[in-house]
């Protein structure tokens, strides 16, 4: 995938200290992972509990459980962020 392409990341809520709602500290180290590679990201909910999706061009490129992403952080450590930025990368 070319630098400066649009990553739609798609994300739903979760439980956490007994409520579920959105949250967003669990994507950051996903999206400074896609910004360090030259993408832009915009978060989209959805309502599909626990789940992380990238969609690049209309095509869901990579999936997850948003709780298994590290919490917070930059992306560099966690495999998952690392095998997302691969399959955006391998999108084109």
């Amino acid at each position: 995938m070319p630098p400066n392409s649009l990553v739609i990341v798609r994300y739903g809520p979760y439980e956490s200290c007994g409520t579920v709602e959105y949250r967003t500290f669990r994507l950051e180290g996903l999206e400074a992972a896609l910004t360090e590679d030259g993408h832009r990201c915009v978060l989209e909910k959805i309502q599909d509990w626990n789940k992380v999706e990238l969609v690049v061009n209309g095509e869901c490129v990579f999936a997850c459980n948003i709780r298994d992403l590290e919490f917070g952080g930059d992306g560099r450590l966690d495999p998952l962020c690392q095998d997302a930025k691969s399959a955006v990368k391998d999108a084109y």
